[in-house]
This record gives structure tokens, C-alpha cells and sequence, in this order.
């Protein structure tokens, strides 16, 4: 019976049916998984030049590295990562940004917080492919050694580190807040940094440098 009804089948639908069966399951994982990441770099014009001469629908990303554009800090950086890279990683290990530390590496402790179009986010959960053409900008490019920022001073002034490991996300997350609430209180500073955790016990210190700040701004 399946012999007749096989042979009842027009050849094209045959041919479909047997394409279908060879497609594996890590070959339609692949294509799944990066079919979002490449239209993001895609559509962005981002890709390096090796793919720039193909057609649209011939590109894709993966699983190799790929070039793509990052601006950050005011600059704009090219770098080949694979589509699975965090923008924690692409910054420490691409671009020696080494600021921006990775502690939990799962989005609970916002130790690695950078602003991406002036907005905190946790960069050990964002994928590099994620953020071009985008502004980012971490804890080198808000002041330096030589001119650091308000909240960076204050933060020295009061003690507010001790193994320094969550500091740059809690001065990142401090002067957001603080360029958008220039006169808080105690308790307003304490609901502004309940995300960003400190293993260390300097909370206290970290209230008090930001409030310092907040006088200076």
C-alpha cells in the first residue's frame, strides 16, 4: 500500500519530501538560532567586507567570528567576534576596556552595568551583535585618571570600594541616576542602586558617595 501511494505522488512533491528528511537537527538549530543575530548585523550594514558583495538573502553570521563596528566611548571600534559574544566579553577581550568587570556573569549582581544609548544595562546578558550602531559607553569614558567624574571623586573621598570588583557598575548605575535626579534623598539613592550588589558590605559608603556627588553635579 505505501509502495502505491508513493508512486501516486508527483515526483517534485517526492523530491520535497525527501529534501525535508535531510535536513539534521543541528543544521535547522543552526539556521534558527542565528537567523536573528544576522538580521540585526545585517540590516545594520555592519558586516566586514568580505560579505559586502553578497546579496542580502546569501549572507549570514556564524558560526565564525564576524567583523563588526562598535562605537564606544565617543570612538568607533571594529572587532570580529562570534555571534555568541556578550558585549562584557567584546569590551574586556576585544577592545582591553578592561573597566567593566564580569562577576556573577548572569545578570544578578550588575557589577558589569554600561550604558548602551545612555541606558544601564547589564552587559554580561547583551550580545555584542545586539548594540551596533548603538552608543555605548563604559566607566573609561565617563572620566579619567587624570579628570575623573563627580562620582568617580566621591567615590574615593568616602571609602566607597573595598575589593573594587562591583565598583565601576555602581558608579555607572550612581551617575545615570544622578544625571536624572540631581537632588535625591538617602532613600531614593538606596531603591536607585538595589540591583547593583556589593559582596563587601560598603552600601553604606556607596549612599553616602553618591550623595557627596550629588552636591557636585
Amino acid at each position: 500500500m505505501d509502495k502505491e501511494r508513493q508512486k501516486s505522488k508527483p515526483e517534485n512533491q517526492i523530491q520535497s519530501e525527501s529534501a525535508k528528511k535531510s535536513i539534521s537537527r543541528r543544521g535547522f538549530l543552526r539556521g534558527a538560532g542565528l537567523t536573528t543575530v544576522g538580521t540585526v548585523a545585517l540590516q545594520s550594514g555592519v558586516l566586514g567586507s568580505p560579505l559586502q558583495d553578497e546579496t542580502l538573502a546569501e549572507q549570514s553570521i556564524g558560526p565564525d567570528a564576524a567583523l563588526i563596528r562598535l562605537h564606544v566611548n565617543g570612538k568607533s571600534r571594529s572587532l570580529a567576534v562570534e555571534p555568541r559574544t556578550t558585549l562584557a566579553a567584546a569590551l574586556r577581550d576585544h577592545l582591553q576596556l578592561t573597566g567593566t568587570k564580569v562577576v556573577c556573569d548572569r545578570g544578578a549582581c550588575a557589577a558589569c552595568t554600561v550604558w548602551v544609548d545612555r541606558k544601564p544595562v547589564n552587559s554580561c546578558m547583551t550580545l555584542a551583535v545586539e548594540v551596533v550602531g548603538r552608543e555605548i559607553t563604559t566607566i573609561e569614558g565617563i572620566g579619567s585618571e587624570d579628570d575623573l567624574h563627580p562620582v568617580q571623586r566621591a567615590f574615593v573621598d568616602h571609602d566607597a570600594s573595598q575589593c573594587g570588583f562591583c565598583t565601576p557598575g555602581m558608579i555607572m548605575t550612581a551617575t545615570h541616576f544622578l544625571e536624572n535626579h540631581p537632588k535625591p534623598d538617602l532613600e531614593d539613592v538606596k531603591v536607585a542602586l538595589r540591583g547593583n550588589l556589593c559582596r563587601c558590605g560598603t552600601h553604606p559608603n556607596v549612599f553616602k558617595a553618591t550623595l557627596a556627588a550629588s552636591k557636585k553635579m
